[in-house]
């Protein structure tokens, strides 16, 4: 393969997620694709736990936005892709991922999308997911973004902000370059919107994204997500 991938994990305290999703790329690792974690200053098990099961880990910086940041500037691969803790990409080789980012004809772009989980919404929330982001051409971290390492360096990084960074990101990228939707679909967990509800979640993080967009700072958003988780 001449072109080479680097996968960026920001975490904090998930040591419950971080041995499904670190053993499920090991496959990956083993055929070149590099492994990142970034912590964010997790009091839990998952440095211990990432060790064993990455190429390198960043630590020292706090706020997702930050971590993935630190990590980009270390990370060795042509192309980036930045994953959840709680996301698992579909089983596939190496050669077909890297593959799959070359074909889509973008510098730029994401994943279709589909959430685990019980609740019968979910189903619905993924299709809303999938078509809105082909409709504004900004998508969420949850879908697996992936981007040209050198047009992320280009358009410099995420946005240093506490909420919002990864449609932030999308913003600055969608100005330089159009993006791709991969064929391919990776799976997020459906936990967030088990754990606080289904239907409390949609509208609260769709209350929050309509406020982002009106110009509310992400700081006052981020102190509000707070209060009200």
């Amino acid at each position: 393969m001449s072109d080479q991938l680097s996968i960026i994990i920001p975490v904090l305290n998930e040591s419950v997620t971080l041995p499904n999703i670190l053993e499920s790329l090991q496959p990956l690792r083993l055929a070149g694709v590099e492994v990142i974690v970034s912590d964010g200053g997790s009091s839990d098990d998952s440095i211990t736990i990432a060790e064993p099961l990455t190429d390198a880990i960043v630590r020292g910086f706090t706020g997702r936005a930050a971590q993935m940041n630190a990590a980009a500037k270390s990370a060795k691969g042509d192309w980036i892709l930045f994953l959840h803790a709680d996301s698992v990409l579909p089983v596939v080789s190496a050669q077909t991922l890297i593959q799959s980012l070359v074909d889509c004809q973008a510098e730029w772009g994401w994943f279709k999308i589909s959430i685990a989980g019980r609740h019968p919404g979910l189903r619905l929330t993924a299709w809303l997911m999938n078509r809105r982001s082909k409709l504004t051409s900004i998508a969420t971290g949850d879908q697996g973004l992936f981007v040209r390492a050198k047009l992320f360096r280009s358009c410099e990084g995420f946005p240093e902000q506490l909420l919002m960074e990864d449609i932030g990101l999308s913003r600055r990228l969608k100005a330089l370059a159009e993006p791709g939707v991969l064929k391919l679909t990776l799976t997020t967990s459906g936990r967030r919107w088990e754990t606080h509800g289904w239907v409390s979640t949609v509208v609260k993080m769709s209350a929050f994204r309509l406020l982002y967009w009106l110009g509310v700072s992400p700081t006052k958003l981020h102190r509000w997500y707070q209060n009200v988780r």
